[in-house]
């Protein structure tokens, strides 16, 4: 089955460095296409001219992206024998910069040296979680979604925030079977950006846009069948910033992705 993501990330090679796609308008927030679904359409450029899926991202956000026919210019700066490294500039049909990107493309290959002091996080089973959209109330990017947000981190979406910057919830897409179909690694790096800002829930800052100037993924194995458990985290929130650190483990258990974004915090009204 293809999903509505997988069709609305889908990219076709023009020539041996451009790709076409669309930013389609199903997955805005504020009129602005969500951030890490951007990264996908230009993950997929770069994994074709690569040969190999994405290893590692880092994608620098220039103006937001608008629906609408988009290019993606890609390339290939090294290709060995275990690895490439890819760079990418997503561009508006009227030549506007959206993203610039680096990253390391390989497959991955189980079964190497491995020491993990971490365990996944834990919260209540999907069914006893709370649906949550963004909080911008013209957006649409939670139509295909069916994340849903552990009940204590939901403070914030009735003025009530925590006082802790963390979000920890389940992800997964609505139009697919969440016990059949697996969540590729596309998939993964829109799930590094799929919840709410952590600075919500700090008890100091206003809810509203939140824009990521950059953000940094690590794919770390592929998810097993079923939703993806989430948590998301901050530390430092000064000087009108803040970093937020990701952790997506998979129904097995196991760590599939981590990603940190330095983001604005949003400002008063």
């Amino acid at each position: 089955m293809v999903s509505m993501f997988d069709r609305t990330t889908a990219v076709t090679r023009r020539d041996e460095r451009t790709y076409d796609g669309e930013i389609d308008g199903g997955w805005d927030i504020g009129g602005a296409a969500n951030g890490g679904y951007l990264i996908a359409i230009a993950a997929r450029a770069m994994a074709d001219a690569a040969g190999r899926p994405p290893l590692s991202l880092t994608a620098h956000y220039l103006s937001p992206g608008r629906p609408g026919p988009c290019t993606v210019d890609v390339d290939v700066v090294r290709a060995g024998r275990r690895t490439a490294t890819v760079q990418a500039r997503l561009r508006t049909a009227a030549g506007d910069d959206v993203l610039a990107l680096l990253g390391t493309f390989g497959d991955q290959t189980p079964g190497g040296p491995s020491h993990v002091d971490a365990v996944p996080p834990e919260m209540p089973p999907y069914d006893e979680c709370l649906s949550a959209r963004p909080p911008v109330s013209e957006s649409r990017f939670g139509e295909h979604l069916a994340t849903r947000v552990r009940p204590a981190d939901l403070g914030f979406a009735t003025g009530n925030p925590t006082g802790v910057p963390e979000i920890r919830g389940w992800f997964r897409f609505a139009d697919t079977d969440p016990g059949a179909e697996p969540i590729d690694v596309y998939g993964l790096l829109l799930a590094t950006d799929a919840f709410a800002p952590v600075c919500f829930n700090a008890g100091e800052f206003p809810v509203g846009w939140a824009p990521t100037l950059e953000l940094t993924v690590h794919v770390r194995g592929v998810p097993a069948p079923g939703p993806l458990r989430c948590r998301f985290s901050s530390r430092f929130l000064t000087d009108g910033m803040f970093e937020e650190d990701s952790e997506i483990w998979d129904a097995a258990g196991r760590l599939v992705a981590q990603s940190r974004q330095l983001a604005l915090i949003p400002r008063p009204a």
